[in-house]
């Protein structure tokens, strides 16, 4: 066990890593952050930070010299560079199950072959290789890039009569995945944390919708039948299970009109989806990270109120660096404001959350949708 007094490090400096260094100062642990020379949220909430790119050997060594143990707050960091931090103090997750969640081809491919249930996909490095793949596949059907793809970047999707030469030279992409378009009735996710040794500790599925690709609400519990929700449960585990895993990580679903689960995608470290868990449960994803990597017993998942997490986007801000009227938030009583430290309030950017809490979920998600539509139609 890695107990308290010790230092984590932290690779990247986002909002998951502000509210991780948030959880491991109250518990008295010291807290680095290798921002990888990026804007750094978490940089102003860390003990320390390095201000250096990921590339940086000068950096690598700062960093390794500093700390007892590392994990990451993002998986799309170069893997030399985490196979560097591992080859001087534990890191957790590994590269390994890094190096799979953050690439779409290898995250399908380790799916199908320890037969976990996904969309079916081909992959393609070219016009032809993506004109046989419809031909399979079929249309509709969604194009996306095999690396570095999040919140619907590098997707396209693919109605039928499209000429495949002509998609391909405008994706502009080396190597890509064609998945099959699925029809599904809600999307739903599921936070599983294991420290490696005394098994797993696993949160309620949240129902997720999405406003232009982006996280809009995450409704918890999800209102899902009993049987959807442990068959979920269990998928998470066998995902986690099959990956070695050691830290947290969401698992996304769709939810098929039959109650049909496929896995649509991984995250190896705290998750959007996850976050009305710093009030809505009696441990939260980012104290069950820092638990899970320290190799303490992990807390309990139980959810303690329905809640609705609202995401805040740059969108809902009237100007760049006007703060909301969060008066009717504050005024609801049971509504927690979680603000990340961003400077700029542009587009579709993430700058916070809030949790609403109830005893009836339907109330939390129409207080949610109300605050949303007065920050919106400002």
């Amino acid at each position: 066990m890695i107990l308290p007094g010790s230092t984590i490090g932290i690779i990247g400096g986002g909002q998951l890593g502000r509210m991780f260094c948030m959880a491991a100062r109250r518990m008295g642990y010291r807290t680095v952050v290798w921002t990888g020379g990026l804007e750094a949220p978490a940089a102003v909430v860390a003990d320390e930070s390095i201000d250096l790119p990921f590339d940086s050997r000068d950096a690598l060594a700062d960093f390794a010299g500093r700390i007892d143990v590392a994990t990451v707050e993002f998986e799309n960091i170069p893997r030399e560079t985490l196979e560097a931090v591992a080859s001087e103090r534990p890191l957790h997750p590994s590269p390994e199950a890094l190096a799979i969640c953050q690439n779409r081809e290898r995250e399908k491919t380790f799916l199908r072959n320890n037969g976990i249930p996904c969309a079916d996909f081909e992959v393609v490095a070219s016009a032809d290789e993506l004109k046989s793949a419809i031909s399979r596949i079929g249309t509709p059907s969604v194009l996306k890039t095999a690396a570095f793809g999040y919140d619907g970047k590098g997707q396209r999707k693919l109605e039928g009569g499209e000429d495949p030469a002509e998609v391909w030279e405008e994706f502009d992409g080396a190597r890509a995945v064609l998945e099959a378009f699925v029809p599904f009735e809600r999307e739903i996710s599921v936070m599983i944390a294991s420290n490696g040794e005394e098994g797993y500790s696993v949160y309620d599925p949240a129902e997720n919708r999405h406003r232009h690709h982006i996280l809009d609400v995450s409704i918890v519990p999800a209102r899902i039948s009993e049987d959807t929700a442990n068959e979920a449960v269990q998928v998470a585990r066998r995902v986690a299970e099959a990956l070695g895993y050691r830290g947290i990580m969401g698992v996304e679903f769709f939810v098929l009109p039959d109650g049909e689960l496929l896995v649509n995608e991984m995250a190896p470290r705290p998750h959007n989806s996850g976050h009305h868990t710093l009030d809505a449960c009696a441990t939260s994803q980012f104290e069950q990270q820092l638990r899970a990597v320290c190799g303490l017993p992990l807390g309990s998942a139980k959810l303690l109120s329905p809640v609705v997490m609202l995401n805040l986007l740059g969108d809902m801000w009237p100007e760049e660096e006007k703060q909301p009227d969060w008066t009717p938030l504050f005024e609801d009583g049971a509504t927690t404001l979680h603000l990340y430290g961003k400077k700029r309030a542009v587009g579709r950017r993430k700058m916070g959350h809030a949790n609403l809490l109830g005893d009836d979920l339907e109330d939390c998600l129409l207080r949610a949708e109300k605050l949303k539509a007065a920050w919106l139609e400002r």
